[in-house]
This record gives C-alpha cells, sequence and structure tokens, in this order.
C-alpha cells in the first residue's frame, strides 16, 4: 500500500509525534490540545478539552485529578477516545483505546515540572464538584499554600492517565473534500497493527 509523504512510517506514534512537531510551529495556541472522550455510568458520551502532554512509545498521556468527572468516568470505564485537530495544517489524529493510570516517577517528574501557582492549584480544587464562590477557591488556595510550601509534593487524587491505542487514524485534507485518511487497527494492546486507507 503506498503510505509516502505525510504518512510515510511504521511507526504510528513517531508519525503522530511528527506531526504534533510540526503543529507546535504552525497553531496560534496549544498545538497539543485534544478533545477526550469518556461515558459516565449510563453509557451518555462526555468530551472535555485536555493538554496532551506526551506520546510515548506506546500511548498518549494526559493528567488530571482522579475525582475529576473524566477521571472518574476512566476509572469505571477504562476506554476512551482523542482526537487532534490542527487547523493550520489542515489535519487530524484520532485514537481509541485502552485507559490505564500513570502514576509514579513518570507523573512525579511532569507534576514537579509545572508552575507552583499550578501545583498548589492542582491540591485546591476539588476538580468538577460545586463551588460558591471564587473567593471560596483562593482562600483554599492561600490555606495549601501555608500548608504546602515551595515544594509541594504530587496529591495523591492527581495523575495521569495513558490511552494504550487499537486504533489511530491520521487524516490530513484533500482538494474538494477527497481527503486521505489510513487508520491503523490492532484487536487488543500488545499486537500488530493492520493499516488501511479509508475513503474520505
Amino acid at each position: 500500500m503506498e503510505r509516502d509523504g505525510l504518512f510515510a512510517g511504521d511507526d504510528p506514534f513517531e508519525i503522530a509525534r511528527s506531526w504534533l512537531a510540526e503543529a507546535e510551529k504552525s497553531e496560534l495556541n496549544d498545538p497539543n490540545a485534544v478533545a477526550l472522550s469518556t461515558v459516565d455510568d449510563d453509557g451518555l458520551p462526555n468530551v472535555r478539552m485536555v493538554l496532551l502532554k506526551e506520546i510515548s512509545e506506546d500511548g498518549f498521556i494526559f493528567y488530571t485529578n482522579y475525582n475529576s468527572a473524566k477521571g472518574r468516568e476512566l476509572t469505571a470505564n477504562p476506554k476512551a477516545a482523542m482526537v487532534l485537530h490542527w487547523k493550520s495544517l489542515r489535519r487530524q489524529v484520532r485514537i481509541r483505546g485502552m485507559v490505564s493510570r500513570e502514576e509514579g516517577t513518570r507523573a512525579d517528574e511532569y507534576y514537579a515540572s509545572r508552575s507552583l501557582k499550578s501545583r498548589l492549584g492542582a491540591w485546591a480544587s476539588e476538580q468538577s464538584q460545586p463551588l460558591d464562590s471564587r473567593g471560596t477557591l483562593m482562600a483554599k488556595v492561600a490555606k495549601i499554600t501555608a500548608q504546602k510550601g515551595p515544594n509541594p509534593p504530587r496529591p495523591p487524587f492527581w495523575g495521569g492517565f495513558k490511552i494504550a491505542p487499537v486504533e489511530i487514524e491520521f487524516w490530513a485534507d484533500g482538494a474538494f473534500r477527497l481527503h486521505d485518511r489510513f487508520v491503523w487497527r490492532r484487536a487488543r494492546v500488545g499486537e500488530s497493527w493492520k493499516i488501511q486507507r479509508l475513503n474520505p
């Protein structure tokens, strides 16, 4: 099957990394923004934007509060889909797969790389829970700042999720809506990929 140019290569994670690297040069804001889709206990889909922080050798990693709506939904049903879309490149990458928590050293290192205010905010925010006022939140941030000091540890309720894909689709805009699409599929994580060109 002919897969040259944008779609060349044997490793879909490497292709995704190269597309993201291009987007970092052309997107105005947050080239690593992804729409993340989960489902609740009733099977009703939920979608929101998060920031993709790493494309590892076997998955797509982002970080959040495990008690947030997405954290609870992914814990109850560890499957998800996400899409990266870059208007400047007229490309997108769609990912579907199985989810696991990314904790330990990798999560500690990413947490430590964030600004101090963001680290303290992770402690203070009861993400997705009702909040009576911004003043209440800022008072909690002040209290946490006094308690945790200038080097707070990563909260036990905050860390990463990794989507290990069973499907990755690369999409590039084509003239007259005749787009180029290639999908990499496998029945289970760890198995070899099958690659197909799709109709636009």
